[in-house]
């Protein structure tokens, strides 16, 4: 890491980035580098505190002479997504990311980066510990539990900031400044299935789908990016009629907020079909790289030998009902915006399935800018439940930010970047999650925008960080601080 540090301006940022990533830090898993920032903050003389939650809200005064500006909060949060590749010897919950420089761009070794949101936290320490800024007072809100549902930001008190103005630096475009953001909720489904023994002379084997890109079941929705847990389906629907294959169990998936990029299915099978199953799984592989195209190309479909215990599978019946439930719930894109062009209004995202004995769970999420749409999406996976004997759970959800085209101060960095580079910045929305429609909940009156550096394929072991944009997202910030 030192040596990686060498090479990377301004050292300022990168100093706490690299340091953040030497810490594991999943959601829920936190509590080490919450403890790391308290520690940041207090050996630089700043006012620092935590709640429940494990947010962190730190204060640092004003610059001589800059005492009466209004004050700016800068906001990110401090857990990341833990992914990585199959066969990566990486342990999240002991191992530092293993961040290496691949030209402009930093990633990690087989895992995700944590970019998302770690450069955010960094850049907000590295204001903090920087003397030269003539900032006005601030104040830094560093949250916990973003990427499941934004879990710190909804249990911050309200009224605990004081700021007039709040700088999220959780977005990963540079050259614009984001305006708002869509709301979540997930549904978690779950249905009782018979099961009993796998047919006499029939041998276990596991399908598996992989090879795909996942990504961000927000900012990638719309990329045409192939869902395993749906191609498993489509697949188990097509062979197991020609095939007679039993299903023991099925997975895929893992978090609410990723789009899955593997899943099998464990099965039974008369060994002596074995090379034309195999036969069959590649012209269906054929079949679905000429589907997804460009948009996914590595999809693959391998048939593996299964040797664990156990010889039970689910009723028939059960199986094909499971089958055409993850064939027919919705997944992807919903509706447009008519407000925003090219940005995604409504969506679903079929996160997860999992095989429990007895039971077979499913979770999705749906996003959308407009409460009611977010709702009609829920509402229609719950009438597919009721058909497909699935009983629902729906979560507490998370408010969408409503785009204001009209922004004071979005127009202020804005003219803050054009004196800077020569150009004013692109108001974006996202389909993403953000956490300044909840902290706008309990702050009726901060204004808010945000801001951050070139991110791509995040939420995934692709995912990369752009070091010239983080230079220059470093320029801007202190700059709009010296504005404000």
């Amino acid at each position: 890491m030192d040596d990686l540090l060498q090479t990377l301006e301004p050292l300022d940022i990168w100093k706490y980035f690299l340091e953040l990533s030497a810490i594991p830090r999943g959601s829920g898993r936190e509590a080490a580098a919450v403890q790391w920032v308290l520690a940041q903050a207090r050996s630089l003389d700043c006012e620092a505190s935590q709640d429940e939650a494990g947010n962190v809200l730190i204060r640092k005064p004003a610059a001589a002479g800059r005492e009466a500006a209004a004050a700016v909060a800068l906001q990110a949060h401090v857990d990341m997504v833990w992914e990585q590749d199959p066969g990566t010897a990486h342990r999240f919950l002991t191992d530092p990311i293993a961040v290496v420089r691949d030209g402009d761009l930093l990633r990690a070794r087989g895992t995700t980066l944590g970019a998302d949101d770690g450069i955010g936290v960094a850049a907000a320490l590295a204001v903090l510990a920087a003397r030269e800024l003539r900032h006005g007072p601030l104040e830094v809100l560093i949250t916990t539990g973003e990427e499941v549902g934004l879990a710190g930001a909804r249990r911050l008190r309200p009224g605990s900031l004081r700021a007039r103005y709040l700088l999220n630096l959780d977005s990963g475009r540079a050259g614009f400044v984001t305006i708002g953001c869509s709301g979540g909720l997930d549904t978690t489904s779950r249905r009782a299935v018979a099961t009993g023994p796998a047919g006499a002379g029939l041998a276990a084997f596991r399908i598996q789908v992989s090879g795909l890109k996942g990504g961000h079941s927000g900012g990638d929705i719309n990329q045409g990016r192939g869902n395993a847990i749906r191609i498993l389906a489509q697949t188990l629907d097509a062979l197991t009629p020609a095939f007679g294959l039993e299903l023991a169990d099925l997975a895929g998936g893992d978090k609410r907020n990723v789009i899955p990029r593997e899943a099998s299915a464990r099965v039974f099978l008369d060994p002596s079909r074995e090379a034309e199953l195999r036969t069959a799984l590649e012209a269906l592989q054929e079949q679905l790289r000429a589907s997804l195209g460009s948009f996914d190309p590595g999809v693959a479909l391998a048939l593996e030998p299964d040797r664990e215990a156990g010889r039970t599978v689910l009723a028939a019946r059960d199986a094909r009902d499971v089958v055409a439930f993850l064939l027919n719930v919705a997944h992807g894109v919903v509706a447009l915006s008519p407000v925003l062009p090219g940005l995604v209004q409504t969506s679903n995202n079929l996160a997860r399935v999992h095989t429990r004995p007895g039971e077979v769970e499913v979770l999705m999420s749906h996003r959308s800018s407009l409460a009611a749409d977010k709702a009609a999406a829920a509402d229609q996976v719950a009438a597919l439940c009721a058909l497909a004997g699935f009983q629902h759970h729906r979560g507490e959800g998370y408010p969408g930010w409503q785009p204001d085209l009209d922004s004071p101060l979005a127009r202020r960095v804005s003219a803050v970047h054009e004196a800077l580079f020569g150009q004013p910045m692109t108001y974006r929305a996202t389909h993403g999650g953000l956490e300044c429609g909840i902290l706008g909940l309990g702050h009726p009156d901060l204004e808010m925008v945000s801001f951050g550096p070139d991110m791509w394929d995040i939420h995934t072991p692709n995912e990369r960080l752009s070091i010239s944009s983080t230079a220059a997202f470093w320029r801007l910030l202190g700059a709009v601080l010296e504005d404000l």
